[in-house]
């Protein structure tokens, strides 16, 4: 079983060991419907992928990070609120991905194994390009965390002490659209945005500090990302719900025990 299991444990802990403290940047700044706008229009990079005969992993973090310049700028412009702005983008550039996926009659798509994941078949090299991604997220955050965390505890203050706002802004949405072009082959585009906010949403009831909430976060996921593949391997259940059911049930617990507390 662990054979079978380790690699798909691996790649389940790189991603979930990075989204924890960037997932605890999209709590605090309550940026979930922002996350799900970059999984939804994944999907787009993945027909683009497909369509130019290019690398998946690079068509979908080009088109992730695309997408984050693009609400960026267009929230700067405030021509419309901006859930409005995300729901436009998010459910345009999902149907275009899967109309431009209509179109590739050439190739095969298993469009279910991207939508909902497929965390059971990971190669060496997805191994590498996880690791990768999770390496750069991790080094920006640690460059970053304080004027990260200064903008996202009061922006005002911030631009006083010189923090360049609209920077921090754009990284933190980069961050994003980083984790969830590795993510989504092996979590889903659907589902990816919920290890960012599960685990995050879960360690911040027991946490004191914005660092306890980002290292609990990881934590969670990772506990999660085992329960989760443990429940697939016994009970044949796809393996990306799967660990977010797991992720989703500790939450629930959590506040069981923090009611009684």
């Amino acid at each position: 079983m662990l054979e079978f299991l380790l690699p798909s444990i691996l790649a389940g802990l790189g991603i979930a060991l990075i989204a924890g403290p960037l997932g605890s940047f999209v709590v605090w700044r309550k940026m979930a419907y922002f996350g799900d706008t970059l999984a939804h229009a994944s999907l787009m990079g993945l027909a683009l992928g497909f369509l130019f005969n290019i690398n998946l992993y690079f068509a979908l973090l080009i088109c992730c990070l695309m997408l984050a310049v693009l609400l960026v700028t267009l929230q700067k412009q405030k021509l419309v609120a901006t859930d409005t702005l995300l729901g436009i983008l998010a459910h345009s550039a999902l149907s275009l991905g899967l109309v431009a996926v209509s179109f590739l009659d050439n190739v095969r798509v298993d469009l279910m194994s991207y939508l909902f994941g497929d965390l059971l078949a990971v190669s060496p090299t997805d191994l590498v390009f996880i690791y990768a991604g999770a390496a750069v997220i991790g080094l920006v955050l640690a460059i970053f965390w304080r004027p990260l965390l200064s903008t996202t505890v009061n922006e005002d203050l911030a631009a006083v002490d010189g923090i360049n706002i609209d920077l921090m802004r754009l990284i933190l949405m980069l961050l994003v659209g980083i984790v969830i072009a590795v993510g989504m082959k092996f979590v889903g585009a659907l589902i990816m945005t919920s290890l960012l906010i599960i685990p995050a949403a879960t360690a911040r009831k027991f946490a004191n500090t914005p660092e306890q909430m980002a290292f609990l976060a990881s934590v969670i996921g990772s506990i999660a990302v085992f329960g989760g593949l443990s429940l697939s391997w016994f009970y044949d259940t796809p393996a990306g719900p799967s660990v977010v059911i797991s992720a989703a049930a500790m939450f629930m617990l959590s506040q069981m025990i923090r009611s009684r507390a």
